[in-house]
């Protein structure tokens, strides 16, 4: 496992601070702080014609309201981050990281602008796989674990109709314009897929199910998603990453400890059996996750093992089973005492 520069992995973290920043810089309102339920998010509130616009910035936390303080301070260094950003990106590339391709990164880039990763958007899947990079340090392998042309987002379903805002432009006009379309679904009207002509790029919309594995809407992107059970684990407590594209596209995945155990449940669920190249696929990930965070994040590693396996016997079972494959992955968490 080859470690990026440290020179490297500050300009990464440099470059998404400086995402983040930018994301609330163009914000235009006061921001407000609304209570929902046991949670508190903030939103950016102006008028809009007869009617006040609540825009959602984000949940509440000492990040957020440390951006917010200083939020006249961000709007006037716009140009200035655009810049750096610039050469961050350049250092980045210069330092070996790999770059996020163009035909993903256009669409990465044109959902954040929409605010699907603002609203909550989250992307599993190979795709987040291969923003891990600069997060933890290491250089990707090279083959068939990292390759894929599928963009998968899931959101909560319930966060989804709370934050009462929407993407905009929606994201089926976002799609059109990208020359995506809609696969059919067996119900008319609800897409939660969509195909690009040529490229093969697909687009899928998820969503945490409990049970009962059916599709459902999420209001706040304006599109339908398929629910998935387990993928609650998954997205739980996302973090931003930064899209090596153009001057860094800003971006939602989940928390890497969460999606490597994840991997060890679903490798062992796919429907095409265990025995499958993507559930092999499923295994090489999070085998390569668990060996980087052994070495450098152990009790996050060891939390998120914990967690899952204190879910229940069928959690349980699906880890076990892919561990039984894995003996020196299990040798790992062994050794950190899970």
């Amino acid at each position: 496992m080859i470690s990026l520069s440290s020179i490297a992995m500050s300009a990464y973290t440099d470059l998404v601070r400086l995402l983040k920043d930018d994301a609330l810089s163009g914000v235009e309102g006061k921001p407000t702080l609304k209570e929902r339920g046991d949670k508190a998010y903030w939103y950016a509130v102006r008028r809009v014609g007869t009617e006040m616009r609540f825009l959602y910035i984000g949940e509440d936390g000492d990040e957020t309201r440390a951006r917010i303080g200083r939020i006249e301070e961000l709007r006037g260094a716009a140009k200035e981050r655009q810049a750096e950003r610039s050469r961050l990106v350049r250092l980045l590339r210069a330092e070996g990281m790999t770059p996020t391709d163009r035909s993903t990164g256009s669409i990465l880039s044109a959902m954040a602008a929409a605010g699907t990763f603002r609203l909550g958007g989250t992307i599993v899947g190979t795709n987040a796989f291969r923003l891990y990079e600069g997060e933890l340090g290491v250089r990707l392998p090279l083959g068939g674990m990292a390759n894929t042309a599928d963009i998968d987002i899931a959101q909560f379903e319930k966060l989804s109709v709370a934050l009462q805002d929407q993407v905009d432009p929606g994201l089926a006009e976002t799609f059109s314009a990208l020359k995506f379309d809609p696969l059919p679904a067996l119900d008319q009207g609800r897409s939660w897929r969509w195909a690009q002509g040529g490229s093969g790029q697909l687009v899928e919309f998820l969503t945490p199910a409990f049970g009962d594995e059916s599709v459902r809407d999420l209001p706040a992107l304006g599109v339908s998603a398929q629910g998935l059970n387990y993928l609650n684990f998954l997205i739980a407590e996302p973090i931003h990453a930064a899209a090596i594209y153009r001057s860094g596209v800003l971006v939602q995945v989940p928390r890497p400890e969460r999606y490597a155990i994840h991997k060890l449940i679903i490798a062992d669920r796919r429907r095409d059996g265990a025995g499958s190249l993507k559930s092999a696929k499923d295994r090489e990930q999070a085998a390569f996750l668990i060996e980087a965070m052994a070495e450098d994040r152990p009790d996050d590693l060891l939390q998120a093992y914990a967690t899952a396996m204190e879910v229940g016997p069928r959690w349980r079972e699906h880890i076990g089973n892919s561990l039984t494959r894995m003996p020196e992955t299990k040798g790992t968490l062994d050794s950190l005492g899970a």
